[in-house]
């Protein structure tokens, strides 16, 4: 791995532009993907805690509510990934100026996002539920979590903004580190709020909010020890350029996620319009699927940190060699966690509903999305490339594409194949997402890759007339045998 002394405070970050590109996902890849893997595994057990403890009306109470935090979380996530992407194509051209001001944008821009959103996401939460067709049964326990874990919106998006800058920087131990101590923190805390206080979903909520603190402060941490980025009052006397720049290739991307999380939850008023039953199916199949698509997710993620750095470098073979390598991850994953949808569905069903209505929903599903999730796996990718390479917009018309098809599906489906109607509804949105994105992707690549081609031919001097040095050559023994 090729690593950049940055000074005598803090030791290094990681230079994706030289070096062996495989080594250098693949550093990249394994404190990240454990990181996403021990956020899942983490909701997973949370969830779990909160169905064992509180039953399966308050486990789907807090997974009803999953939908509407993507939609406000994953604005915010995308809108840092945004950021993130801008600051690795300074990092990677060597722009350290550049970065710093970027930097003093992006924490500028945050604070005024953490207001918007909290305010927003409290407000409008009552109205929210009753748009999703929310059980009566359920309400109370929605609004008891939801306020709490709105509230504390500054934390979530704190970390995700902090992650996201150190992730441009090539540093990927850093979130695993936070994530390792917020998780140990939030899980025990549940167990402790729930099985020996017995209290109720809100304070399953509050254990979040504390572990997402502790999280965020961590990565802010590491952050203050990178001499290259110390900011001062000069950074944020930024232009009106910096601003939009940042704003022009965040909000496509936040948008993206949000548009997406809109149709994710259509298909969730669709289910929860068919009983608590349909709810608490839909719930676990979401959980499984998250987990599922996480090593593609996270491979995407390591494509987005090095396709932005070399696409700063003008490197576009590297940037080509990264997408083949990132592929492969997202094959073997495909492979292994495919084969346990189909074969372990009832399994995995009862591990985290006890219904037997609701497990024999899911088991109808899983086997379904386990043939699939390739679609979906090579989507991150492809997405995530296109993301790096500064093309925002077209992922962003992609999320338009998949909540277009979501909608459209479940809506036609669900009157004739019931729950099934919520798998086939994912599918088809992945498959319209992967095409358009393939078509950005090689939009972007195809012009560096020649413009890199003319670059060396020149630099060798081929390309020249006669073939540089050769023709230069005979040239010269033609004048020796005039003389």
């Amino acid at each position: 791995m090729t690593e950049r002394s940055i000074g005598t405070k803090e030791k290094k970050v990681t230079d994706f532009t030289t070096g062996s590109v495989g080594k250098h996902i693949m550093n990249f890849y394994w404190p990240l993907i454990m990181t996403s893997m021990l956020q899942q595994i983490y909701n997973f057990v949370d969830a779990k805690i909160v169905g064992t403890g509180l039953g399966d009306n308050s486990f789907a109470a807090v997974g009803n509510m999953g939908s509407l935090f993507f939609l406000i979380v994953g604005f915010s996530f995308g809108l840092a990934n945004g950021f993130g992407v801008l600051l690795a194509q300074s990092f990677g051209a060597k722009k350290e100026d550049e970065l710093r001001h970027r930097l003093a944008g992006t924490i500028q821009l945050s604070i005024g996002l953490i207001i918007l959103l909290t305010t927003f996401s409290i407000l409008f939460l009552p109205t929210a539920l009753k748009l999703i067709k929310t059980d009566d049964a359920l309400i109370a326990d929605c609004l008891k979590y939801g306020y709490i874990i709105f509230g504390g919106l500054a934390a979530s998006i704190s970390y995700n903004v902090s992650a996201a800058v150190l992730r441009s920087l090539g540093d990927s131990r850093t979130p695993l580190k936070a994530i390792i101590i917020s998780s140990i923190i939030n899980l025990s805390l549940d167990s402790f709020f729930i099985f020996v206080l017995h209290t109720g979903v809100e304070r399953a909520a509050i254990a979040t909010i504390v572990s997402q603190v502790i999280s965020a402060f961590v990565c802010i941490k590491r952050l203050s020890r990178i001499e290259m980025i110390h900011l001062s009052r000069e950074d944020f006397k930024n232009e009106r350029r910096i601003y939009l720049d940042l704003i022009k290739n965040g909000l496509p991307m936040a948008f993206m996620n949000s548009i997406t999380a809109i149709g994710c939850m259509v298909v969730q008023s669709f289910i929860n319009g068919c009983g608590v039953d349909y709810t608490a199916a839909y719930t676990a199949c979401s959980k499984y699927l998250t987990l599922f698509m996480n090593p593609a997710s996270t491979a995407g993620n390591a494509m987005s940190a090095f396709t932005s750095q070399n696409y700063g470098a003008r490197k576009f073979t590297r940037i080509r060699e990264g997408y083949r390598v990132c592929l492969i991850i997202a094959l073997v994953a495909y492979i292994i966690l495919g084969s346990v949808l189909i074969f372990q569905p009832y399994r995995l069903a009862s591990f985290l509903i006890t219904g037997d209505s609701a497990i024999k929903l899911a088991c109808g599903y899983f086997p379904l999305v386990g043939r699939t999730i390739i679609i979906v796996d090579c989507l991150f990718v492809v997405r995530c490339g296109v993301q790096g390479m500064g093309d925002p917009v077209l992922p962003m018309w992609s999320g338009v594409l998949e909540m277009v098809i979501r909608t459209g599906v479940i809506s036609y489906f669900i009157g004739t194949v019931g729950f099934n109607a919520a798998a086939y509804a994912e599918i088809s949105a992945w498959t319209g997402a992967l095409l358009l994105n393939i078509y950005a992707f090689y939009r972007k690549l195809l012009p560096g890759l020649k413009e890199e081609k003319k670059d060396k031919r020149e630099e060798t001097g081929y390309g020249k007339k006669g073939f540089g040095y050769f023709s230069q050559k005979g040239e010269d023994s033609v004048q020796s045998n005039r003389c």
